[in-house]
């Protein structure tokens, strides 16, 4: 099924389900001070067709609805909504052409990680909760206008092949992908939270860093052990 929307009931119920757990997730944006105003924006990939979910532009958060959400195909048109879609569409539709692996993509403007996003520099690797959930530094991300897919490019450029599924793209803010949406939003405030740690501790003296294979055992143990095990089939 390639950038038409799903013809059978079935399809058209999770599409439904979808659309309204991105508009939910993006009062998560708000929950946790990530964004202002109109910034930011979270997208879902829809599960077997090539397609994904997106806030339209320029809309007030309180006034997000799962009816206002956007569908989009993989080359960013849209497919379905009475809206113009959100200015990062091709950003994000050039990460799910090229990282097929990833079901959610979320943008910020959250305070900290922008703070090292305008010196282009990387959040060092110097908390076991940094080790934990993103297996290495936050890298830094190329400069890229917004308009087209050069963000795109900038993201699947530093993130493929990386542990992070946060990048903070030079002077703009925090792009961050996941397994599906919700993954990606908890990358986003996990990255503003380290952020600001790592930021603070700067202005004590030189944060230490963590030697590489304890980061290596902090991540598995994170990814693979951490949480409760998967219901049992029986």
């Amino acid at each position: 099924m390639n950038g038409v929307l799903p013809p059978s009931d079935e399809p058209d119920r999770s599409l439904a389900s979808l659309r309204r757990q991105v508009s939910d997730l993006h009062q998560e944006l708000v929950r946790y001070g990530l964004v202002v105003w109109t910034a930011g924006n979270v997208s879902a990939r829809v599960p077997g067709a090539d397609l994904f979910v997106i806030k339209p532009s320029g809309v007030d958060y309180d006034q997000l609805t799962p009816d206002s959400m956007i569908v989009c195909d993989l080359d960013g048109i849209v497919v379905e909504g009475k809206l113009s879609p959100s200015s990062d569409t091709a950003a994000h539709a050039y990460v799910y052409r090229h990282m097929p692996e990833v079901g959610g993509v979320v943008h910020t403007h959250s305070t900290y990680a922008c703070a090292w996003s305008a010196r282009g520099e990387s959040v060092p690797c110097v908390l076991t909760a940094m080790a934990d959930e993103f297996g290495a530094e936050i890298p830094a991300g190329p400069f890229a206008l917004i308009g087209d897919d050069s963000i795109g490019r900038g993201v699947v450029e530093t993130l493929r092949g990386h542990r992070s599924p946060a990048v903070l793209m030079r002077n703009h803010g925090v792009f961050t992908i996941g397994k599906d949406a919700r993954a990606a939003v908890k990358a986003a405030v996990m990255c503003e939270d380290v952020a600001r740690t790592v930021h603070i501790s700067r202005q004590l003296g030189e944060p230490q860093p963590i030697a590489q294979p304890h980061i290596d055992r902090l991540y598995d143990r994170y990814q693979n052990v951490y949480g409760q095990p998967a219901p049992s089939a029986e």
